[in-house]
């Protein structure tokens, strides 16, 4: 089954092609977007005149740090229910996707932090229009928000079809402003993503051809981007993928290849997509007894055998080392294996395996 409530705009005329569905969300918008990312991607500049236009009013919450705590959640419901607002507009990569949803749930219900991930409490959410100023998380097409827990320093996500965006507004042009280091990070969260539509229990064989085809097309633009930063074609082609790794994992969420990124995001600060990225080659490795025909065809269709698909992914600065001396790898193997996306994986690590792969990227 498929289902996928967000309706995309994707192109240079997304912004102005959605004009009509913007004024239908609301009067006043929450703009929800980190501290530069909407100034320096060139949203705003296109954005605030429109609304001018249109008389919709706006406040601008740009709070939003990398990696969105549940203080930040707080801070936004406060300032949306006090503007009197009554719909959101992320702008960004997955942070402030990420809050502006959990803003949606906690000022529609008024949800307390506590309160936030109990899922019988969410009864009402406000419209959400999305537009990514990264080629990375696919979070405009998708009903997650993962958040870290302030008191126990934990990242953790939940699910509601609440808070599908309305809208997703896909435009390259707001992409051209990332670093390298960004753009490489946030395009290796899409293959995650994109992979594990194929890896996870909750495959859906009709999103093959799409997850594949989107693979191929990272590999095919990423170096060229990283190389050509404002070559807006292959921005354009790492979009699309994005937004297909998006559409990949709201249908069948994510697996180990996410759980065992985040505790080194939240000890270490390691970008959500480098986190994913190391781990990339054991995963596949790890997995591959259990999924021989998925990873057959997928090669098939990317036309790469697995060790060129892997000396395409070791071509790029992802084989981060970390020290591991100072951590309390047993917490770390717990909380990994009691995350919910750990249940949908093709196997189940025992604690002694998952050592094993997390020891992989021990600093010699």
């Amino acid at each position: 089954m498929l289902y996928l409530p967000t309706r995309i705009f994707l192109g240079s005329s997304a912004l102005n092609d959605a004009r009509a569905y913007i004024c239908n969300e609301g009067k006043k918008a929450l703009i929800v977007c980190g501290k530069s990312s909407a100034h320096k991607s060139g949203v705003l500049a296109e954005l605030l005149p429109i609304l001018a236009e249109e008389g919709i009013a706006h406040s601008v919450f740009s709070g939003v740090c990398e990696n969105p705590d549940l203080d930040c959640v707080t801070q936004g419901k406060d300032q949306f229910l006090r503007e009197g607002c009554d719909f959101l507009i992320a702008i960004g990569g997955g942070s402030p996707m990420d809050a502006a949803k959990a803003i949606s749930l906690a000022a529609a219900n008024k949800l307390s932090e506590d309160q936030l991930y109990d899922a019988t409490l969410r009864k009402k959410s406000y419209g959400i229009v999305a537009i990514p100023t990264t080629h990375g998380t696919g979070s405009e097409v998708t009903q997650y928000s993962v958040l870290t827990n302030t008191k126990t320093q934990i990242k953790a996500g939940f699910g509601s079809d609440l808070i599908f965006p309305r809208l997703a507004i896909v435009d390259a042009r707001y992409m051209t402003s990332l670093s390298s280091r960004v753009s490489l990070n946030t395009s290796m969260d899409a293959l995650s993503h994109l992979l594990e539509g194929i890896y996870s229990t909750k495959r859906e064989p009709l999103l093959f051809p799409m997850i594949t085809r989107g693979i191929r097309l990272i590999i095919d633009n990423l170096s060229l981007c990283l190389k050509e930063p404002d070559y807006l074609p292959a921005r354009q082609a790492l979009a699309q993928a994005s937004l297909w790794g998006g559409v990949a994992i709201a249908h069948t969420s994510t697996t180990l290849q996410h759980a065992i990124g985040y505790p080194f995001t939240t000890e270490f600060g390691v970008p959500h997509g480098l986190a994913n990225a190391m781990f990339l080659r054991q995963i596949m490795e790890f997995y591959a007894p259990a999924i021989k025909d998925e990873l057959s065809l997928l090669f098939a269709r990317i036309g790469m055998s697995p060790e060129e698909f892997i000396a395409w992914l070791n071509s790029f600065p992802i084989q981060l080392k970390v020290d591991l001396g100072g951590i309390k790898l047993e917490d770390w193997i717990e909380q990994i294996l009691n995350s919910r996306n750990i249940q949908i994986s093709p196997v189940i690590p025992t604690a002694i395996e998952l050592r094993e792969i997390i020891r992989s990227i021990q600093k010699d």
